[in-house]
């Protein structure tokens, strides 16, 4: 009885976790459709010097794609 009245209690619930799950995996799908339209595969080129541009400007998307999502980690979601 004690459970049942406790969970009628939690006003919202914590979803943030899927939200920033969600989020990633849009990042994720973003960055290998860049890589698709540059010619390359995700994950074969490596960030040395001579890494092509386009491998270049898809990893810093993703990287400001990701760090978008971190919010989203802590945030509740009603």
């Amino acid at each position: 009885m004690l459970m049942i009245v406790g969970c009628l209690l939690v006003p919202i619930s914590q979803a943030g976790p899927l939200a920033y799950a969600a989020c990633q995996t849009a990042c994720a799908a973003g960055v290998v459709a860049c890589y698709g339209s540059a010619g390359l595969v995700f994950g074969t080129v490596t960030a040395g010097v001579g890494a092509p541009a386009a491998a270049v400007a898809c990893n810093l998307a993703f990287a400001k794609c990701s760090a978008a999502c971190a919010a989203l980690l802590v945030a509740p979601t009603p």
